[in-house]
């Protein structure tokens, strides 16, 4: 079976590979910002169909991974509060603290709950009414409305017991703080599908207009990552930046005005501490002042030590495009899946999970 037979439509994959090839002719750079872009790419092997001209970089769309090791640092103490119950998602569990992760916290005897979806979380806390339950919010604007409404829905049954963390960010203020940083040159931006449904393709706008770099936003299929890059190499190709919606079948101009309202009604935008980034301003999502009795912030005095870094761990630099994650030193060694030493080993949408997984396939 060769490569483009793995796709739901080879001939198609055919002709756009084709197509790339024949446009492409200087080099570009190209960054994926979506941890599930960079398993798409990997998993079909989409750098080996691609000619030598088209480099990918994978970016800081792993919202685990960015999650700093301040916040989960704070995530655990949390959870150690006697009567707190703590709710996550299951990836979240493993991913290493400064000094422990959830996990440990659980075997030490915290109460810490994989769920679903936040209302889940919700509905544990009205099975608990005499304890309180913490849900952990994280990723970028594509989970951020869930929580949203599960506040929205905790405000209107007058539940006193259900609290937020929230380490929600945002994704174009990144974007601009990798851009900005200029350590790794950038021709052109992959954008993440599933949050441009929410934000809309026209939040990109800045990347034409201040950077003069194009962005073309891609849906899942290995199909839709073909035609983001072909668009964005003909755009380089011709010099003339501009946004492609090649998800036009989920993503709209102005993405989906429920879901913005909800954020906006919930949280405010605050600067965000990313991990690999430092403090990026207006990067970020608290809870707005008027739902503050939901902020589990303001609410709990747990306060974790100092964090530490992990010693050799170059997660940042992956996060950055800086580094491919098989230049990491610990890559495949000292840090694997079933040791993580960095968060992108251990996320389902890390770049260092997606490299180890399929290292080797295709070539």
């Amino acid at each position: 079976m060769t490569l483009t037979e793995r796709f739901r439509d080879p001939e198609a994959a055919r002709v756009v590979v084709d197509r790339i090839r024949a446009r492409s002719n200087r080099p570009v750079r190209l960054m994926e910002f979506c941890g599930g872009h960079t398993h798409a790419i990997l998993r079909f092997g989409i750098p080996s169909l691609l000619p030598d001209t088209v480099d990918l970089r994978s970016g800081p769309g792993c919202p685990l991974c960015v999650t700093s090791a301040e916040d989960l640092d704070h995530a655990i103490a949390l959870a150690e509060v006697p009567d707190v119950i703590l709710t996550t998602f299951g990836d979240m569990i493993r991913v290493p603290g400064s000094r422990t992760s959830l996990a440990d916290a659980k075997a030490n005897g915290a109460d810490v709950r994989v769920v679903y979806s936040p209302l889940d979380a919700l509905q544990t806390a009205r099975q608990n009414p005499h304890r309180p339950v913490v849900f952990l919010g994280v990723g970028f604007e594509t989970t951020a409305p869930m929580v949203a409404s599960a506040v929205l829905t905790a405000d209107a049954e007058g539940l006193d017991n259900f609290f937020v963390f929230s380490t929600h960010k945002l994704t174009p203020p990144a974007t601009v703080a990798i851009l900005n940083a200029g350590e790794v040159a950038l021709d052109g931006i992959i954008g993440p599908g599933h949050v441009t449904t929410v934000i809309g393709s026209d939040a990109w706008r800045f990347l034409p207009d201040e950077y003069a770099i194009p962005c073309a936003i891609a849906g899942f299929e290995p199909l839709d990552l073909l035609r983001a890059i072909l668009a964005l190499v003909q755009m380089a190709e011709d010099e003339d930046p501009t946004i492609s919606n090649t998800y036009a079948r989920s993503v709209r101009a102005e993405g989906n005005p429920a879901a913005r309202q909800a954020i906006d009604q919930v949280f405010a935008v605050a600067a965000a501490e990313w991990r690999g980034l430092g403090t990026v301003p207006r990067s970020g999502l608290q809870v707005r002042e008027v739902f503050r009795r939901f902020d589990a912030r303001y609410v709990f005095s747990a306060a974790p030590p100092p964090s530490l870094r992990p010693s050799g761990c170059r997660c940042g630099e992956v996060l950055r495009g800086v580094l491919s994650p098989p230049e990491c030193p610990l890559f495949g060694n000292a840090c694997t899946p079933r040791n993580p030493v960095g968060p992108c080993m251990v996320s389902a949408e890390g770049a260092c999970a997606a490299y180890h997984q399929y290292r080797g396939w295709p070539s």
